[in-house]
């Protein structure tokens, strides 16, 4: 697998990874506030929340990581 490649997934990997555990320490600490929800509603609605705190953690490791990458 070409260095780049390599480079971007583990990053990629290792800020989603950061983001579900802080998607779920902020959904089990009450921050969301849905309560009035059925199940199926409940658990849709965490997982969205934990994924998008996932991606946006993701992509921004990888961002910093390239920013601050100098591989010259």
């Amino acid at each position: 697998m070409p260095r780049l490649i390599s480079f971007m997934l583990t990053r990629i990997a290792a800020g989603a990874g950061l983001g579900c555990v802080v998607g779920l320490v902020a959904w089990s600490n009450g921050f969301a506030g849905i309560s009035s929800a059925s199940s199926t509603d409940y658990y849709i609605a965490q997982g969205m929340f934990v994924y998008l705190f996932a991606s946006t953690l993701g992509v921004g490791y990888l961002a910093t990581a390239l920013m601050l990458d100098d591989t010259r």
